[in-house]
């Protein structure tokens, strides 16, 4: 097994000095004797653009404390085969400008001697600690932390707050102080695009029965773009919801390895055989998967012509899943130029590709407000699309409140999943470390059963749909074919659900219905785990949307109730310094033990976000939080006392 990584070359802001301290900080991780040679060949790739490959990584061989050996082949089994952008290559790190420093490890364990590794050295009484400062993300030695409890703590990306900027991002970077941070990928809980399938399906899904009236979806037309990494995941889901879907993707490499995958039924190679595949689709009202091989601005502006000429609205949905949070970097094409100009112009005219990028933003939305007058419903998927476009000057309608910022179209989480996390619903995931996927299946069958239950005990109808939803979720998996790597699944489920299914879990691994062990984690993407303004947070009104308490209380709160290890970081989804977000890993080996970490630790890893959004005004998460009380009656959250008399403030300030 090897690794790829994207080498590109060293920004020309950086110094002679800057470029000194990266090479300083690189060697001063290998051993003195051998500075010599590592100095001589770090100097040439720093002044290259080549792709490196590095050393073969052995097997595991040492013995390790169960939960250590279960995390690093969590981490060997997901790097072994995720699926990336380049399938014939493996890549484990993701960052804008991957430095060398990373070259020759799997997250610096330096699996080719684990023997001498610290990972090695984990008993009962250790655990390891990551964090950045150096290497970017380096094992900083072993600490000794009460018997039974994490065996692992991530804090890495996390800066200072005024120094947490797009500029001075790519300086740390180089220094090998910081990286780009991820989410879920950050906690080593990474599970291939089925997490964003599914979000994406309760997406759409929930926006047609709120915008459109309807459970029935078929001849719905839903547009967006973006086919690459987790927005691949589109296509799929709009056949899973069972309406047509309309991705466009400006690489063709990107588009015909979704389409070989299964995930896109047909390509349109240009726009008059796309709007053809459409209206043929419409009419026989069938689930179908079409990959535009174009740039979504043309498209965009099509559909208006179509209207113009025809009279005919020929899309109901739209979104945007381009990579807005890095849209000079290759996160964005810009319509005027080619896939391949826009890869020479980002790096050899950056000021006039950002120039490009931002007039071809206001193309988009231009086209995007006049389908919206006509009756398009579109939505921001928290990728900073609209924060992007309003920063170039795009009509978005940008307010900037007390309480936080708004725009013309709404983020999912504002108008659809906001909800649904507030009922304590997100993405609670697991991973069966046998790697049988007969184990899956028997997961998937207690996970529905569990469900399925619930429901007949009796639940609110405010959740019932979400069960619902999620029980036909996990009865079609198998079917939909979403494996990808390790054997994995995912549901949305609230506290309830999550800790039934956790003791569930627990209880067949002790009978020996399960072949292994399960790790149960969560997408960071989540009720409590992540704080951002444009993204998981912005449907809290109070003025506290960009406050990052919740996520760093929901590590320290996890850690403290035994989850197995625990991640917290800078960056992820909407862009470094945008975001702080957290996650966890906790292995059900069957013992007791296991099963009341369990407990404990899922009821704070729910209730912490519901309680905080409670506060916040929503109702959704009052009434959740007041359940939860009565059903635990030691938790005590203190409720908010609602203004009664709207007039009164007006009142008071009048006076």
């Amino acid at each position: 097994m090897s690794v790829l990584l994207e080498e590109s070359k060293t920004s020309d802001d950086e110094s002679e000095d800057d470029n000194s301290q990266i090479i300083k900080s690189t060697i001063t991780e290998e051993p003195v004797n051998d500075h010599h040679v590592f100095v001589k060949e770090f100097t040439f790739l720093m002044s290259t653009m080549t792709e490196l490959r590095c050393h073969h990584i052995n097997r595991i061989s040492a013995k390790l404390y169960v939960h250590a050996l279960i995390l690093i082949s969590l981490l060997l089994k997901s790097a072994e085969t995720w699926i990336p952008k380049r399938s014939h290559f493996l890549i484990i790190v993701n960052s804008y400008r991957k430095i060398w420093n990373k070259w020759k490890r799997v997250l610096q364990l330096k699996i080719h001697s684990l023997k001498d590794s610290t990972i090695a050295l984990l008993d009962h009484f250790l655990a390891i600690r990551l964090k950045s400062g150096h290497s970017n993300v380096l094992p900083s030695g072993l600490l000794s932390p009460c018997p039974n409890k994490k065996r692992l703590s991530v804090a890495d990306k996390l800066v200072i707050p005024n120094y947490s900027s797009r500029e001075m991002y790519e300086k740390m970077f180089a220094l090998g102080n910081t990286m780009y941070g991820q989410m879920t990928a950050g906690s080593f809980c990474y599970i291939g695009p089925q997490g964003i399938v599914h979000g994406t399906t309760l997406t759409v899904l929930n926006a047609a029965r709120r915008h459109l009236g309807t459970t029935d979806m078929r001849g719905k037309v839903f547009v967006t773009s973006g086919l690459g990494g987790m927005s691949g995941a589109q296509p799929k889901a709009a056949t899973i919801c069972g309406c047509i879907s309309v991705t466009a993707e400006v690489s063709k490499e990107a588009l015909e390895k979704r389409h070989n995958q299964g995930w896109v039924a047909t390509i349109a190679n240009n726009l008059d055989e796309c709007i053809s595949k459409i209206r043929h689709a419409r009419r026989q009202k069938e689930a179908f998967s079409i990959g535009y091989h174009g740039n979504i601005v043309d498209l965009w502006e099509r559909f208006v012509e179509e209207y113009e000429n025809t009279g005919d609205l020929l899309v109901e949905l739209g979104s945007d899943q381009t990579s807005c949070h890095n849209p000079y970097l290759g996160g964005y094409y810009p319509v005027q130029l080619t896939y391949d100009e826009s890869r020479i112009m980002m790096h050899e005219d950056p000021i006039r590709f950002k120039n490009l990028v931002q007039e071809s933003l206001r193309r988009q939305v231009t086209a995007i407000n006049k389908l919206s007058d006509l009756g398009l419903y579109f939505w921001d998927y928290g990728n900073a699309f609209l924060l992007e476009a309003s920063r170039a000057g795009a009509d978005v309608g940008r307010d900037e409140s007390a309480t936080g910022t708004l725009f013309r179209y709404p983020s999912y989480v504002q108008d659809i999943m906001g909800d649904i996390f507030s009922l304590g619903f997100g993405p609670f995931r697991w991973v069966c470390t046998s790697g049988c996927p007969s184990d899956l299946d028997t997961t998937d069958e207690i996970s529905a059963n569990v469900l399925e239950d619930i429901i007949n005990e009796g639940v609110p109808e405010t959740i019932k749909q979400q069960y619902n939803d999620n029980i036909r979720w996990i009865r079609e998996a198998k079917t939909n074919k979403l494996v990808v790597g390790s054997q994995a699944r995912i549901l949305y489920s609230d506290q309830v659900g999550r800790t039934k299914i956790a003791t569930a879990f627990n209880n067949a691994v002790k009978d020996g219905k399960l072949k292994g062990p399960v790790v149960i984690s969560r997408d960071h993407h989540d009720v409590s785990g992540t704080d951002s303004p444009f993204r998981e947070t912005s449907n809290i009104y109070d003025g506290s949307a960009f406050c990052a308490d919740m996520a760093v209380q929901n590590v320290i709160g996890d850690a403290c109730r035994g989850a197995t290890w625990v991640a917290l970081h800078n960056g992820g989804g909407c862009g470094w310094g945008e975001v702080m977000n957290g996650g966890f890993g906790l292995v059900l080996d069957g013992s007791q033990d296991a099963g009341d970490r369990a407990q404990k630790m899922l009821a704070w890893d729910v209730s912490n976000g519901v309680a905080r959004r409670c506060w916040s005004g929503n109702n959704n998460a009052e009434e959740t939080i007041c359940r939860t009380m009565d059903q635990n009656k030691s938790l005590k959250v203190t409720l908010p006392n609602h203004v009664q008399d709207l007039d009164l403030l007006d009142r008071a300030l009048q006076e």
